[in-house]
């Protein structure tokens, strides 16, 4: 989860009056009432947040109700820019990661994502069907915590993401 100035604010607000209303915050803060509720119900989240990178719907929709069922916080991206950007405003625990997608591909994503300093901790699960020795190993040396190909076992997928999870203690 990924706190900004005008989250810190609301929380202040919240220790310093239990019960101000989201009317007085709004008008204190400066931003609609609807987005204080909606920053309000996303500080109060505190599920495990995944990222799930990739372009083919397909993929990315069915494996999103699934973790969805296992009470995990689920973004999707459909490109490498779309992830970079998701990523810097979810502050996910883990990123499936697509290797082959239009434009950026998942290598460059990767190697993006470890650089920015708020990130470079996240755990990152490459996730796609390029099963090369070759791939796996410029995945994991660019940054990558677990290689998995397509097609996978879903249990084997959730309990990888659980073993992510365990490395980060957000499990």
């Amino acid at each position: 989860m990924n706190r900004d100035a005008i989250d810190d604010r609301i929380l202040q607000l919240m220790k310093k009056d239990s019960n101000i209303s989201n009317i007085e915050m709004s008008r204190i803060i400066g931003i609609p009432e609807n987005e204080i509720a909606a920053r309000i119900l996303n500080i109060s989240d505190t599920r495990p947040i995944i990222l799930i990178v990739d372009d083919d719907m397909d993929s990315l929709l069915p494996l999103k109700r699934s973790l969805e069922r296992e009470n995990y916080k689920v973004v999707e991206a459909y490109s490498g820019r779309d992830a970079l950007q998701k990523a810097t405003a979810e502050t996910p625990d883990v990123i499936l990661l697509d290797l082959m997608m239009p434009g950026m591909d998942g290598y460059d994503v990767c190697n993006r994502l470890k650089t920015e300093m708020t990130l470079k901790n996240t755990q990152i699960i490459m996730l796609t069907a390029r099963d090369d020795v070759g791939d796996k190993v410029r995945g994991l040396e660019l940054g990558a915590d677990d290689y998995v190909t397509k097609p996978f076992n879903l249990s084997e997928l959730k309990a990888r993401i659980k073993a992510a999870l365990r490395r980060t203690s957000n499990l």
